[in-house]
């Protein structure tokens, strides 16, 4: 009597660097259906595409001859390849996404991420909020208990289940009083931006500060004594207490004038923009590659990294700002915006957001409120417009994004 032969079923989570060859190899499956299944037209790289913690499921016989082969290969695509009497059929199945609307709100006791924490808001949303309002609010300096915050955003969800965070749609931050708000709009070009309810650009030809998320050891100050020479000698920038690595961003377009070594500063960048403005970056460890004099940069590039060069007391990035030669204070200098939406984008724009800013409370309603944390939602099911996102998030920083700090570091 012959034995019957049982299929088993499989899960394989793929390592760095394997290969469905190694993968067959490693589990004794049949590597002439490997081959067979290759040459399934039009699965070639939806197959062979693998990055690590991708889940391959594979049915087979006890020879290890292949009856089926599952893969997710998009978020919104799944490979299913099946063994049939004439050989091999394969099939791409679509597992459609729905994006809900959900807007919450909460109330900063002592760092952004806490108060979002609490309104069940994922790090990476409180990341895009601060891009959103970068140009506007410094998050080193500005933050104060009771500041408040309302963000409408996409919430993309799967089979019921919910998947990831999407893009801020909508978004409001009053920040020691003074309320900000901004609203995403995508142009017909497929360009997206944040503006104020009016239309005008939130981003700015500088950001307020190129550190994310550090703290403020020295503010600028024309008079100051300094910590290594005892010494009247003006602070003519702002210090920002970072540890070493961590990476230091070109606060506006421009070209470097120059990079090296730049007596206490030490490793020093210094980039020239438009109209007569310059921006310094002092006592970085190391300047990120390419940086060599007459490169162009973009706002938000990566030149450098904090560090403790020259006459340092301590790793922190010194920045200052600098219009037709003469020093500005980084936190108070009035920095020009983008150009703002012509006539006939306007009247795209104040329809298609103004459903977005009405999920927003009314600012009157905010700015009466108390400075009782709190943390609000709702949520509607409904769908919204996705694009790439306008400013990337990093990984969230130790500590959050803390209300006040100043320490003596230099």
């Amino acid at each position: 009597m012959q034995e019957a032969n049982i299929a088993s079923t499989i899960e394989i989570i793929v390592r760095r660097n394997d290969t469905l060859d190694a993968i067959f190899r490693r589990t004794s499956l049949d590597k002439a259906d490997l081959a067979a299944i290759r040459e399934l037209p039009g699965i070639r790289q939806s197959l062979d595409f693998l990055k690590p913690g991708d889940a391959i499921k594979l049915t087979h016989n006890d020879d290890g001859g292949i009856k089926t082969l599952t893969r997710k290969v998009s978020e919104t695509q799944t490979l299913e390849v099946v063994r049939q009497e004439g050989g091999f059929a394969a099939k791409l199945v679509s597992n459609p996404v729905e994006t809900r609307i959900r807007t919450a709100a909460a109330t900063i006791d002592s760092s952004l991420f806490q108060a979002a924490e609490a309104a069940d808001i994922s790090d990476l949303v409180a990341l895009k909020l601060a891009n959103v309002f970068a140009w506007d609010i410094d998050f080193v300096l500005d933050i104060r208990e009771g500041d408040r915050f309302t963000a409408v955003y996409e919430q993309i969800y799967q089979d019921g289940k919910y998947l990831r965070d999407g893009e801020v749609l909508a978004a409001e931050f009053v920040n020691n009083g003074k309320i900000y708000r901004a609203v995403r709009f995508v142009n017909d070009d497929g360009d997206a931006g944040y503006y104020t309810p009016e239309g005008q650009p939130m981003r700015k030809a500088f950001l307020r500060a190129p550190v994310e998320f550090s703290r403020i050891s020295s503010v600028f100050n024309p008079h100051r004594m300094h910590p290594i020479l005892n010494r009247i000698r003006g602070h003519m920038g702002t210090d920002y207490a970072a540890p070493i690595g961590t990476p230091v961003h070109a606060a506006g377009d421009g070209h470097l004038s120059f990079a090296g070594q730049r007596g206490g500063y030490g490793n020093a960048v210094v980039i020239a923009h438009s109209n007569g403005v310059s921006t310094l970056y002092g006592h970085m460890s190391r300047f990120a590659a390419h940086m060599r004099v007459g490169a162009h940069v973009q706002q938000g590039d990566v030149i450098g990294y904090v560090g403790m060069t020259g006459l340092a007391t301590g790793p922190h990035l010194h920045y200052e700002y600098l219009m037709n030669g003469v020093h500005k204070d980084p936190q108070t200098v009035h920095l020009p915006g983008a150009e703002p939406l012509h006539a006939a984008a306007l009247q795209k724009f104040r329809s298609a957001t103004a459903p977005l800013l009405a999920d927003l409370a009314p600012p009157t309603v905010l700015a009466a409120a108390t400075s009782t944390p709190t943390a609000t939602v709702s949520n509607t099911s409904v769908s919204a417009a996705a694009v790439a996102p306008v400013m990337s998030a990093a990984a969230r920083p130790a500590g959050g994004l803390a209300g006040t700090a100043k320490t003596s570091v230099n």
